[in-house]
C-alpha cells in the first residue's frame, strides 16, 4: 500500500540552515547513464538531479509523452549510497505526480514488469512546488543502493507528468562495485607466476 503520511516538511529556511549538506547524494549519481522511459525530450531526465540550492529552477524538465502520465527513471550511482529521503518538485496545473514507486538495484525494470514486480516501497506524493517536503524512505532496505528505479505512474490532471527537480539525502559509502570486482579479477593468480623450482628445472632440461 501507498504511504500517505512519510513526509515531512521543511519548517525554516533552507538557506539559513545549509540544507544542501544534507541533499548531496545527488553529486554521486553517474548522470550520463541516467534514463527515461516515455520522456517527451529525450535525455531530459539527466537534467532533474541538480544541487540542492537550484531545485527551484524551473526552466530545467523532463515531461511524460502528452496523453499518457506514465515515467520510469533510472538513476545509477557512482557508488553505493544508503537513502534516508527523497524530494519530488512537479509540475503546475496538475501536472505533478501523484505517486511513486521505488525499486532498488533494478535495473531490468521497464513497463512490461513495472505493474507485476514489488516496489521496495511506494508513497502517494503531494503537489511539492516549493520543494519542502520529503518522503522518507524504510531506511534499512535503502542500505546498499547502486541504482534506484522510479516509477511515476500518474499525474494529479491525469494527462501527463511534468518533473523539475528530484533530490537525495543519505550517505555515500564509497563502495564501487566494478572496482572491487576488477581488483578481484586482476588479483587472481596466473599459473606462470607462481612456478615451483621443479617445474623450472624440468623447463630447463628441455631446452
Amino acid at each position: 500500500m501507498p504511504e500517505k503520511f512519510a513526509s515531512c516538511e521543511h519548517d525554516h529556511d533552507c538557506g539559513e540552515h545549509d540544507c544542501g549538506v544534507l541533499w548531496r547524494l545527488n553529486q554521486h549519481i553517474d548522470t550520463p547513464k541516467v534514463r527515461a522511459l516515455n520522456e517527451a525530450v529525450p535525455g531530459s531526465c539527466k537534467e532533474l538531479f541538480r544541487d540542492w540550492d537550484d531545485r527551484l529552477d524551473f526552466s530545467k524538465c523532463c515531461s511524460s509523452e502528452e496523453d499518457d502520465p506514465e515515467l520510469i527513471i533510472h538513476v545509477p550511482f557512482t557508488s553505493d549510497v544508503k537513502l534516508k529521503s527523497i524530494c519530488v518538485i512537479g509540475g503546475t496545473d496538475g501536472s505533478s505526480p501523484s505517486k511513486l514507486k521505488v525499486f532498488v538495484n533494478r535495473e531490468d525494470i521497464d513497463f512490461t514488469n513495472v505493474s507485476d514486480t514489488p516496489a521496495v516501497q511506494e508513497w502517494e506524493l503531494a503537489e511539492n512546488i516549493n520543494g519542502n517536503l520529503e518522503y522518507q524512505t524504510r531506511f534499512t532496505k535503502f542500505q546498499s543502493v547502486s541504482t534506484l528505479t522510479m516509477y511515476f505512474p500518474e499525474s494529479f490532471s491525469g494527462d501527463s507528468t511534468m518533473l523539475h527537480f528530484i533530490g537525495f539525502k543519505g550517505e555515500h559509502t564509497g563502495y564501487e562495485r566494478d572496482k572491487v570486482c576488477s581488483f578481484v579479477y586482476e588479483a587472481k593468480p596466473l599459473p606462470e607466476d607462481h612456478k615451483t623450482e621443479a617445474d623450472k628445472s624440468f623447463m630447463k632440461s628441455i631446452l
